[in-house]
């Protein structure tokens, strides 16, 4: 660890300015956020700045690690050129519509243009109450805020879209949950945090002006090629559409489960946010969940295509109003568009899952083929990452199947499908060498494996020990290179050592 900063409240940054802010969001009517300021912590210590993102970003990542940076990563000095904001928003959880959530503990600061010419949102997650609190203590603490940077900069390296983790401190307090725990604030950067639930909060209220603002704002920012459309809402709605699909897919095919699909988690910019409950398959199982609070498996890791589809016909409801006079019409695009989203989905799913298994062609018959292997692991509960990293050891006809078969119950279930797959690569004049090669860039042989993610966050929340949060974050910057000095981050838990829930930690 590191910095210690001081902590007045509404210390304003003064020279050339850490962030270099261009802010918008803020320009949009008063209704859309509410103006506040981060709530100072006593004692707030530097656990880890995500310092080539930073550059990415234009961000000098020395000032930013310096007392004066760490001041401000913490809410206890607005940089220069921030506007602080808690942006509103709705949205259906667990299937039920609540009109009012908004960013109950955490604080847009404001934006930035990256070197890539992108615009990005900061945000502090976990700088005090707002006014969409709802009683709760706006605070977060180090648990969740750690997975969350895990997480996060494991999907970036894994080529998932996703918000980015900046940097995480300490905040020297206590912050109560079911015990005491140790406070933290995340800074993440987003693409921007408009949400489906930002457009289902002024659905709610009949606010058609806001939805027409929004629309336009989000097409603009996200989607400016569109903006030339003869329906700009609808094709914007088309594109949402187009990116969720595509992402879900990833994630399917990563064994990712994000745990909380609530609409108010699902950005209109297609990456993935709000890392709570979430966690990677181990074994694989369909129907497998581990987020505590969701009881009766609606966000179950083989459910989230559909969700994903209820979602955007959640999204479709609270944009129609904006997208032309004739009403009937544009609920019918829309529904055409939601209706294609299945097929949307399958076609990148697809594509992802014949690279896993090392087909360079597309055949009728593949997608059988890849379903009767999951059927199969479902069956001997083998391990969804280790079995497909295995597929590529063997895809050069230099190994037997004995190495393979160690995570399924019954290697014969597993001889009999490869004698089919063996044969499927057969009818295809790849060398074998470069097949091995290709199958090892889709298949990952580090993920945030749960019982690593909650070792490391035992040992940072019990011990102040951060060296298994660094250590882990490291191999998981590189996931597709074996290394044997890492090899037991590679592999699946131990008996005793699974994972069985996980916590929202709000």
């Amino acid at each position: 660890m590191a910095a210690q900063a001081p902590c007045e409240a509404e210390v304003r940054e003064t020279g050339a300015a850490i962030f270099p802010f261009d802010n918008t969001y803020a320009r949009l009517p008063e209704r859309f956020f509410a103006r506040l300021s981060p709530i100072p912590v006593p004692a707030p210590q530097l656990v880890q700045l995500n310092r080539a993102f930073a550059g990415e970003l234009g961000i000098d990542a020395d000032r930013l690690g310096s007392p004066s940076g760490v001041a401000i990563l913490a809410g206890n000095s607005v940089p220069s050129g921030a506007e602080p904001i808690a942006m509103a928003y709705a949205g259906h959880q667990f299937g039920q519509f609540v009109p009012s959530l908004g960013d109950g503990r955490a604080l847009l600061l404001g934006e930035i243009i990256g070197r890539d010419g992108q615009r990005k949102d900061i945000q502090l997650k976990g700088s005090g109450q707002t006014s969409f609190s709802r009683r709760g203590d706006g605070r977060a603490v180090l648990g969740p805020v750690l997975r969350e940077y895990i997480l996060a900069e494991a999907m970036a390296t894994l080529g998932i879209p996703t918000t980015r983790a900046l940097a995480a401190v300490t905040t020297g307090e206590t912050v109560w949950r079911d015990r005491p725990l140790p406070g933290a604030i995340l800074t993440r950067v987003a693409s921007s945090h408009i949400r489906i639930g930002t457009f289902q909060y002024f659905a709610a209220r009949q606010d058609i002006e806001a939805i027409r603002i929004l629309s336009e704002y989000a097409i603009a920012r996200h989607y400016p090629e569109l903006m030339g459309a003869p329906n700009p809402v609808l094709a914007f709605f088309d594109n949402v559409v187009s990116r969720q699909a595509e992402l879900i897919a990833k994630w399917m095919l990563v064994g990712f489960i994000h745990g909380v699909m609530n609409t108010d988690n699902m950005s209109i910019s297609g990456e993935t946010i709000d890392y709570g409950p979430c966690a990677f398959l181990d074994a694989y199982d369909p129907a497998k969940v581990f987020s505590s609070i969701d009881a009766y498996g609606r966000y179950a890791y083989g459910n989230q295509p559909a969700i994903a589809q209820w979602n955007l016909t959640r999204f479709a409801e609270a944009l129609l109003p904006a997208a032309g006079d004739d009403a009937e019409q544009a609920a019918k695009q829309a529904q055409e568009i939601i209706d294609a989203f299945p097929a949307r989905f399958e076609a990148v799913y697809a594509r992802g899952m014949r690279a896993k298994l090392g087909l360079f062609k597309e055949e009728p018959d593949d997608m059988r083929l890849a379903n009767e292997l999951l059927e199969c692991m479902a069956r001997n509960k083998a391990d969804f990452t280790l079995t497909f990293r295995n597929l590529c050891e063997a895809a050069d006809g230099s190994s037997h199947d004995d190495g393979i078969c160690a995570p399924f119950a019954d290697p014969a279930q597993f001889e009999k499908w490869a004698l089919k797959w063996r044969q499927r690569l057969e009818r295809e004049s790849v060398a074998p060498q470069r097949r091995k090669t290709e199958m090892r860039k889709a298949n990952p042989v580090f993920i945030p494996r749960n019982h690593l993610v909650e070792e490391a966050i035992a040992a940072a929340q019990n011990e102040r020990d951060f060296i298994p949060f660094q250590r882990l974050l490291d191999v998981l910057s590189n996931p597709y290179e074996d290394k044997p000095d890492r090899a037991r981050y590679g592999l699946p838990p131990r008996p005793g050592q699974e994972v069985h829930q996980t916590f929202c930690g709000t």
